[in-house]
């Protein structure tokens, strides 16, 4: 947070004015005299410089165009979210591609995507199964995806994480 007008207490300062223009060092008090007869708030922008620098501004304007900026910088990113996939070592071939389907359509979205399988019961013996599909599930999505990291068994889930690739710009 700024420093404001009778707030700033330096013995010496060096002011600039509203234009960016140097008017250079001088007691606070007379600094905010000029600000007044200008209209002006006395801003303390720099406190660590030697000696404090000040700059002649509306404040409220100043606040305003700030708010501005953050609002317009809040709307144009994008909040990248892990979606996830889940499916069995058994899964048929239609269930498969609705599956990577759904999961080209995050990647397509920006999202990342973690692919998991799980195994119930006697399926925990043939883990290799699900490795399997999970390489061919990368495989198939390897024009729209990087894998991050590679199909890794925790507990009795196996999975592994899709991030998008990076979009050419200079096309």
């Amino acid at each position: 947070m700024h420093q404001l007008n009778e707030e700033i207490r330096d013995k010496e300062l060096r002011l600039i004015g509203s234009g960016g223009e140097q008017l250079g060092i001088m007691s606070a008090p007379e600094a905010l005299r000029i600000a007044e007869e200008k209209g002006l708030d006395l801003v303390k922008i720099s406190p660590q410089a030697k000696p404090p620098v000040c700059k002649l501004m509306d404040y409220g304007k100043y606040r305003f165009e700030q708010g501005k900026r953050e609002k317009e910088a809040r709307k144009n990113q994008h909040v990248v979210e892990i979606k996830e996939i889940r499916m069995s070592p058994g899964i048929d071939v239609g269930d498969f591609n609705v599956k990577l389907k759904n999961a080209q359509k995050f990647l397509s979205e920006g999202n990342r995507v973690k692919v998991s399988v799980r195994f119930r019961g006697r399926e925990m013996a043939h883990t290799d199964l699900g490795k399997k599909l999970l390489d061919k599930f990368a495989e198939q999505c390897a024009g729209t995806a990087n894998v991050d990291k590679g199909a890794k068994l925790e507990g009795r889930n196996m999975s592994m994480f899709l991030s998008p690739k990076k979009k050419d710009t200079n096309r």
